[in-house]
């Protein structure tokens, strides 16, 4: 059986809603969900987190699903580049409620889970031709709709003279694989090499959810921005081999550099500390689970669980956030991260950096983020309310994305870089003759 690429277009959609799992799972069990209690868990998304300053405010729920179920849109406001680590951000105010969770309702979530962990074309794994071919249908319909950003290339920087292009990277899953042990994510020296000539023609930031010094101490370039803890810890230069850099509090680095730090949630450190402690004592008899300390979130890895023990890992955890209803929980590619209940992501981060570096709300820049994970969402969407930004999802199986291109792995982002580079460096001349197909950068 081989399909037309127009006849897997009602298929693809579904498959969109099974990796969005959250909403196509809870509306066939609660059709009328959204601010509503499901297992005593408040169902909102997080980046509709934000209420009026009140020293007393609270996330409310003790255990809020945010990004595994989130459903509704962006109202957060933005905090002002301008301010600086020591303003507190306003927290949520949400009514209270029980922590039990129904065994049926929990499944539900650890549906979720499932379906997101990693993302993949759900049926489409047997070796038989008619699977093969339509799963072969259903990647080409994606790729229509995210095309290569190698074989886009030209579209990319077709508008890209007399403007400043500046780069965001995720790091897991982007400039490294993915691993078994996140202790183990190391990136390429090709990469690594790629990434410091990139630097040194474009503003280049690293957004990770990892803390800032891990990214560094896996990166350890000094010419870049870091973004740890989904963009909660940033720090740059003082001033970078480019001239830019970013505002807020400035000191020295442990070489002594000169740097500047923004850190919105410096506030939630005693408790987010509090919550590591306990969610690595209440954890370690499951085999497999790890917990990773983030600075401003903590990451519970179920990567090498037994799909068995997701339940009791789940529960877990939320009998050790019951007590903190200012914090959050958040899911990612096999991981559960607890984060303060902020208006802040990837996608705040991103226009942060933007504004710091003096091109918030202009037409001469092309900002452009590169990510592989449902948290690089937000800064898909900020990206793409820019005039002439730029989306790429990293991914080799189709999955529902706001980005507008892909790159199937880290080894095609290094390629990707380095155009970038070769444009940069090459001159007007020949800019002009990519722009118009001319050279092939292969």
């Amino acid at each position: 059986m081989v399909l037309k690429v127009s006849e897997v277009s009602g298929i693809l959609d579904r498959y969109h809603g099974d990796f969005e799992s959250a909403e196509g799972l809870l509306r066939a069990s609660f059709p009328s969900f959204g601010e509503s209690l499901v297992g005593g868990m408040t169902l909102r998304s997080k980046r509709s987190a934000v209420c009026a300053e009140s020293p007393t405010s609270s996330c409310g729920s003790t255990l809020s699903l945010s990004s595994i179920l989130s459903t509704s849109p962006a109202k957060a406001s933005v905090v002002s580049a301008s301010s600086v680590s020591s303003k507190p951000i306003p927290i949520v105010a949400q009514k209270k409620h029980s922590t039990y969770v129904e065994k049926g309702q929990f499944h539900t979530w650890i549906g979720a889970m499932r379906a997101q962990s990693p993302p993949h074309i759900l049926s489409l794994h047997s070796d038989t031709p008619d699977a093969f071919d339509l799963e072969t249908a259903v990647h080409k319909s994606w790729l229509e709709r995210h095309p290569s950003a190698l074989s886009s290339f030209h579209k990319v920087i077709k508008n890209a003279h007399k403007k400043q292009i500046v780069v965001f990277l995720d790091y897991d899953g982007t400039l490294s694989p993915i691993v078994e042990d996140p202790e183990r994510a190391f990136m390429s020296t090709e990469m690594r090499a790629t990434v410091k000539d990139l630097a040194s023609c474009f503003p280049t930031a690293v957004i990770s959810g990892r803390s800032r010094s891990k990214v560094f101490d896996f990166v350890q370039l000094t010419e870049l921005y870091y973004a740890g803890s989904h963009g909660m810890d940033i720090m740059g230069p003082a001033k970078s081999s480019d001239g830019f850099r970013v505002k807020g509090t400035k000191s020295r680095d442990k070489r002594g550099n000169d740097v500047v730090k923004f850190q919105p949630a410096s506030e939630y450190l005693p408790v987010i500390n509090k919550v590591c402690n306990a969610l690595i004592e209440s954890t370690k008899s499951i085999k497999g689970a790890s917990v990773e300390h983030n600075k401003f979130c903590v990451t519970v890895h179920f990567r090498r669980v037994n799909e068995e023990y997701w339940e009791v890992l789940a529960e877990r955890v939320q009998n050790v956030l019951k007590d903190y209803p200012t914090l959050t929980l958040t899911h990612g590619r096999k991981v559960l991260e607890v984060r303060p209940c902020i208006s802040w992501d990837k996608g705040k981060a991103v226009e942060f950096l933007l504004k710091s570096l003096g091109y918030k709300d202009t037409g001469d820049v092309i900002p452009l983020y590169i990510g592989d994970d449902k948290t690089d969402e937000d800064a898909f969407k900020m990206v793409n309310r820019a005039k002439h930004g730029c989306s790429i999802l990293v991914s080799s199986v189709p999955k529902p994305s706001d980005a507008k291109l892909s790159l199937q792995d880290p080894s095609e982002v290094m390629e990707f870089l380095r155009r970038l580079v070769r444009w940069k460096k090459w001159g007007l001349e020949s800019r002009n003759s990519i722009q118009m197909g001319v050279y092939d950068f292969k």
